[in-house]
């Protein structure tokens, strides 16, 4: 997926969907937990939380896929071999 001229991973297609839907669950109760928290502590421990639902769903950490495709997660599209395939998406807009 692309945002912002930038590549972020998507979630592992091979998780089983009641999973997926727990650790999205999770996810979004951590970022909650995040915007109201009061103090630095707990503004941590919900940071760790989001980490841990985003590595869990495979956006994050280890790659899910097995076919030795390089990671180009949080990398410029400009900068990786998906450049030129990026531009004609763009020009079609």
């Amino acid at each position: 997926m692309v945002i912002r001229g930038r590549l972020w991973r998507l979630s592992n297609p091979f998780l089983d969907p009641a999973e997926h839907e727990r650790l999205v669950s999770n996810l979004m109760s951590a970022r909650r937990a995040i915007r109201y928290a009061k103090d630095a502590k707990v503004r941590l421990a919900a940071r760790q939380r989001v980490d841990d639902a985003k590595r869990a769903l495979g956006e994050r950490g280890d790659v899910w896929w097995a076919d030795g495709a390089p990671d180009y997660n949080r990398r410029p599209v400009t900068d990786t071999p998906y450049a030129t395939w990026f531009s004609r998406c763009s020009m079609d807009s």
